[in-house]
């Protein structure tokens, strides 16, 4: 690896002015844009290095310990808006030296050198050369940035595409568009993320929302091309010592996920559509019925008309078929069931409110002051403008409308836009003026995101939005967006990239990604074998949503018994589970880190597990392989490093090696060493309480300690984490020769409605003593606190917790339970 060579002496900030006063005077012969351009001044100021020439500025700002920004602009041009970056960001305080050929900037991870020849861009983390951008060459009509890639360099990113793990060697449009039944492959979807990130522990966002590529080395194998037609010309490199650790990084400045509320993780009823309001209500009384657990229901597009075509851009009830909207929404409320609306940008000439919308100017402009209108699948058109405010406010008005009449969340449709001819015209009221379709085309569905989530949180702003879209941009995450991998087709081919899409999701942010659960497009038949496999799988994804064009019923209630009772068992077991889900989407809303994680992160230094998309981790505790072809008996995995318990049968496998299943599993495995908290399963999260809780031990010899912390809020406050009105379940293990000690302790300042006390089950898993003598500070208690399954080797101890901190020390003949520090 290349290591910085010349020693730098810091200049201080307060001599800054002084020495380039001097550098103003001194014209460099530079090659940025043009041959004739010459440097005029370079400033170190308010955190930024700024250097123009005579015909750019070029700025170096650093975002966070380990991001630096890198922005060009000609003299000529105006400012274009960063829509990555999230709106509180600062620059922070970096070192800045030179010395005759560079200009350098420095902050605690990441260092940038800036040749004042060509200014070309080496960066360094931690004094290592990671990667290098090219001397820039961009005219009036092209923006392009390149960068060097090694010859063994591996690169995820790039958003929403089924090309695999690595994507080097593809050119990748960077233009979200609709790819309608896609399978296993496609290089064209719904998030065209401009993201890189390489197995050098480095990414690079570029932060331009026009529509361009993304060469990954496949023009020259030995470059990284970004190139855009318009937007804004600039970049963010990020440097990290790990993949979580880059992932925070990102996510410090381009916004952390807020915490979604409770009810998002339980089951969605969804489909392509509820057509009346007597449907919707029977429907969530067979669930009931069924004992299937479920949280809301889904209401497409036919709530505001009887026709896929002519209706949208209605945007209100039509009351034949749904007569009384607000007493069905009461009652599915009384229920505990959520009702979530489906909307879409466009407003459709044939709709209720075309002239409404003429009469308010909220719609796209073809530049001459006249509304653009177009015709697409669902009728001729106009688009609203999201970036314009006024736009924006009429827009917000029919979410608040229907957020007062009781309506719990917002589904985004067709926003990519489905279509947006290149020629229309947004006026962007962040730059106070007009822009094309072509400039801000990838960043449409963000800012509408944005637009609703400011609406949401305006009208209850102590209740958490949600908000589930299929477009969107770098940073959407920050919104509270939770996008779905679009029209999949309804088959076992469109089942098989699904782990992909969200794992590449994840670590670019977009940890939520999840998939229409048992396909969406296509199917003249009903495949049971698949449906059940996808909706196995989706127990163990980010969000559960079964949906699909209606000639097939997606929901799990409308098929034969033996599906509906596989499917209930998986549910029922993603609501005991919630505690831990919550806890991983508490770690999420924290540090970025993504709840399906790749099987790269158990060996960051192994190549080759860049590459798996077969399986992945649930968390720090599972190992998750979904079965993605007919037929299968006997699946063989290959598990990271240490010994894992298989969930269903408790039998310890490591490595590589074969795991039987039937219609009935999948290959779900725990790590050793892990503590899997649980509760009882619920009809719905409602009726949610940890005051019963059953922690789950996976013990092993191997393992001399663990730990664990549980996540509990009300569940729905918007500031439950930034009020501190939460709680902490701290778990740990200690293993000895003579026993294991298994501690627990309780911190934070607590919620409305937190259990006073808990009754605690702890199973010890792959326990080989019954129970013996139970102790409570030496106090003999009955045995029937203790019971031992000598088949499953499952040791179970049950007591109350009053949440002190406690110990319980389980000996090789006799379990104690001693409270520490009290008598």
């Amino acid at each position: 690896m290349i290591r910085t060579l010349v020693p730098m002496k810091i200049i201080s900030t307060h001599r800054i002015g002084l020495l380039f006063a001097i550098l103003v005077a001194t014209f460099i012969s530079a090659c940025v844009h043009n041959p004739n351009s010459t440097v005029s001044s370079a400033e170190y100021i308010n955190n930024q290095l700024i250097i123009q020439t005579s015909h750019d500025r070029l700025t170096l700002s650093s975002l966070a310990s380990g991001a630096i920004e890198v922005y060009q602009r000609k003299n000529s041009e105006l400012e274009f808006v960063s829509f990555a970056k999230k709106e509180s960001l600062e620059y922070r305080p970096a070192q800045f030296t030179q010395n005759s050929k560079y200009w350098i900037l420095n902050n605690r991870l990441l260092m940038a050198k800036v040749d004042k020849t060509d200014f070309s861009i080496d960066f360094y983390h931690e004094g290592e050369l990671i990667t290098s951008q090219l001397p820039l060459n961009n005219s009036k009509d092209k923006r392009q940035i390149q960068f060097r890639l090694t010859a063994d360099e591996q690169i995820m990113g790039g958003g929403e595409r089924v090309l695999g793990m690595d994507r080097r060697g593809h050119r990748m449009p960077l233009y979200n568009r609709a790819h309608y039944g896609y399978t296993t492959e496609s290089n064209q979807m719904y998030f065209s993320l401009p993201l890189v990130i390489s197995d050098k522990k480095y990414s690079i966002l570029f932060d331009n929302s026009a529509s361009g590529f993304l060469d990954i080395g496949k023009t020259n194998k030995d470059r990284l091309a970004f190139e855009a037609d318009s937007g804004r010309l600039g970049y963010i490199v990020f440097a990290e010592n790990s993949y979580p650790k880059l992932i925070e990084q990102y996510v410090e400045v381009t916004g952390r996920q807020p915490l979604p509320p409770r009810w998002a993780f339980g089951n969605f009823s969804s489909r392509f559509g509820y057509k009346n309001q007597q449907q919707v209500l029977d429907t969530i009384d067979q669930f009931i019925a069924e004992d299937i657990p479920v949280d809301s229901i889904i209401l497409d597009l036919y709530w505001f008309g009887s026709d896929i075509k002519g209706f949208m851009g209605n945007l209100d009830w039509d009351k034949e078929s749904f007569p009384q909207p607000v007493k069905m929404i009461e009652e599915l409320k009384s229920k505990g069931v959520k009702t979530i609306l489906v909307t879409e940008p466009f407003i459709l000439s044939s709709s209720d409110r075309w002239q409404e919308a003429l009469d308010n100017e909220i719609l796209m402009s073809d530049g001459e002051g006249n509304v653009k209108r177009f015709d697409f699948y669902f009728g001729n058109t106009g688009l609203i403008d999201v970036f314009n405010d006024d736009a924006a406010n009429w827009f917000g008005d029919i979410y608040s409308d229907l957020t007062n009449q009781g309506v719990a969340g917002v589904w985004g449709d067709l926003g990519e836009p489905e279509v947006h001819p290149d020629d229309g015209m947004h006026f962007v009221s962040e730059m106070n003026r007009t822009s094309s379709a072509k400039s801000l085309h990838n960043v449409y569905g963000h800012q509408w995101a944005k637009l609703v989530n400011k609406r949401l949180l305006r009208d209850k702003p102590n209740e958490r939005p949600f908000i589930m879209m299929r477009s969107g941009f770098a940073g959407s995450q920050r919104y509270g967006m939770i996008p779905w991998t679009g029209d999949v087709s309804r088959s076992w081919d469109g089942l098989k990239p699904q782990v992909e899409l969200s794992l590449q999701m994840g670590l670019q942010g977009l940890a939520y990604t999840h998939s229409d659960l048992g396909g969406f497009a296509g199917g003249e038949t009903f495949d049971k074998e698949m449906y059940i496999r996808w909706l196995q799988y989706g127990a163990f994804q980010p969000v559960f949503r079964p949906h699909a064009q209606d000639n097939i019923a997606p929901e799990p209630i409308f098929h034969d018994q033996q599906t509906k009772d596989i499917v209930r068992r998986y549910l029922k077991l993603r609501y005991k589970m919630l505690p831990y889900i919550y806890s991983m989407a508490y770690q999420n809303s924290t540090t970025g880190m993504p709840l399906m994680r790749p099987i790269l992160f158990e060996d960051e230094s192994d190549a080759s597990l860049l590459t798996r998309k077969d399986s992945y981790l649930w968390g720090d505790s599972f190992f998750i392989h979904p079965i993605v072809e007919p037929g299968i008996s006997e699946q063989s995995v290959n598990l990271p490093s240490g010994t894992w318990f298989d969930f269903w049968t408790e039998k310890a496998h490591s490595g590589q090696t074969k795991i039987p299943v039937t219609l009935n599993e999948i290959p779900v495995l725990v790590r050793a060493g892990a503590f899997v908290p649980m509760v009882n399963a619920q009809q719905n999260t409602s009726l949610y309480s940890s005051e019963e809780l059953t922690l789950h031990y996976y013990h092993d010899d191997s393992i001399k300690s663990g730990q664990y912390q549980m996540y509990e809020d009300d569940g729905h406050s918007e500031n439950s984490i930034s009020s501190g009105q939460n709680e902490w379940l701290n778990f740990s293990s200690t293993n000895t020769n003579k026993s294991l000690n298994i501690e627990f302790s309780k911190a934070g300042k607590g919620y409305v409605g937190a259990p006073k006390e808990r009754q605690l089950a702890l199973i010890v898993h792959n326990w080989a003593e019954s129970c013996g003598d139970i102790h409570l500070n030496d106090r003999k208690l009955s045995s029937a606190g203790c019971h031992y399954d000598s088949v499953n080797r499952l040791l179970t101890i049950s007591f109350d917790w009053n949440h002190q901190d406690l110990m319980v020390s389980i000996d090789k003949k006799i379990v104690l339970i001693a409270i520490k520090n009290e008598v």
